[in-house]
């Protein structure tokens, strides 16, 4: 079971020829997007290999079209994980902006008070003492 916002994962084993080709592109990437990255490679190359499967014989033409007819089922699924990458990205950023926000609260907070610590200070400094 999943959260609502969340969407179950699905396992796609990666080739080590995939997993060392994303690894070589998208150095500083983390693990997260290498890992979703080599598994859409993996689902692309599937979809490629069955569609020119399913259409017979192997020649370069019957590939060619295979692959583009994978690659425009794979563009109208885009919206959905256009959607989904949007939707990451907007989480992202409501949470950093509530960071820098509490960020701010705080520094302002320690202001506040360093500012009250040195006016008693120099209320204290400044004050008038009783004559012996």
């Amino acid at each position: 079971m999943t959260d609502n916002n969340e969407e179950p994962k699905v396992i796609v084993e990666v080739s080590p020829q995939t997993t060392e080709m994303v690894e070589s592109q998208m150095v500083g990437e983390t693990e997260d997007i290498k890992q979703e990255t080599a598994a859409l490679i993996e689902a692309l190359k599937r979809r490629a290999q069955v569609e020119a499967q399913s259409a017979g014989t192997l020649t370069r033409e019957t590939y060619l079209n295979a692959v583009r007819q994978a690659r425009e089922a794979i563009e109208q699924n885009q919206l959905i994980e256009r959607a989904r990458i949007e939707n990451a990205f907007d989480m992202v950023q409501n949470e950093a902006t509530k960071n820098f926000e509490s960020i701010i609260a705080e520094v302002q907070e320690l202001g506040d008070r360093l500012q009250a610590a040195a006016q008693a200070a120099w209320d204290v400094l400044t004050a008038p003492r009783p004559k012996p």
